[in-house]
């Protein structure tokens, strides 16, 4: 059992947004009351409630766009994971991609321009905040990394090998581990920018 708590977040779009400095002068919002629009997730990923199921909101996170370009190619996205690479100033953020092809498809390989696209929407869909610290370069464009399939299989073995319990284990949602994070970088078979700041 889990409990959740959200903070709603006025569409970044409408220009008369007025943003409140402090998270805590924001009345928070449980599960059950959403409503379909945008939230803040106290892990800082912004979520759209997109309608309900039953009586349960439907989410639709930022990735969720993004990887929809890649139905024509024949791709689909598996499984991804975040790191914030801090290496170079300024920092930025890197999305760990797992494609596979879909059954029955044979794929082109993957386009340069779509990938770029990808990276672009993403960003696009994450919280004014990140907007305005791209715009002003104390964040890097955001990068994704095409690994090989099998790679978060080897990264669940590595998890499970340093003591974690094989019908416990979830992805790590953020990577911070500095072995984990080069079982991944090790597999990695192309690299991907957002190509601008998005608006």
């Amino acid at each position: 059992m889990a409990y959740f708590e959200f903070l709603p977040v006025k569409n970044e779009r409408d220009e008369s947004i007025e943003m409140k400095s402090n998270d805590e002068d924001s009345e928070l919002v449980d599960l059950v009351n959403v409503k379909p629009g945008l939230y803040r997730y106290k892990v800082g990923d912004v979520l759209m409630v997109s309608g309900f199921h039953n009586n349960a909101p439907q989410f639709q996170f930022a990735v969720t766009e993004a990887k929809a370009l890649l139905n024509p190619l024949g791709f689909i996205l598996t499984e991804y994971t975040s790191y914030a690479d801090t290496s170079s100033v300024p920092g930025h953020y890197v999305l760990f991609w797992e494609l596979k092809e879909k059954e029955g498809e044979h794929c082109k390989e993957l386009d340069q321009k779509i990938m770029v696209e990808c990276c672009f929407r993403i960003e696009e869909s994450l919280h004014y905040t990140y907007k305005i610290y791209r715009k002003r370069n104390i964040i890097a464009a955001l990068e994704i990394r095409v690994v090989k399939q099998g790679s978060f299989e080897a990264l669940m073995d590595y998890c499970v090998s340093k003591g974690t319990s094989l019908s416990q284990y979830k992805k790590p949602s953020c990577i911070k581990s500095e072995e984990a994070l080069n079982i991944l970088d090790s597999r990695v078979t192309g690299k991907y920018f957002s190509p601008k700041s998005p608006l």
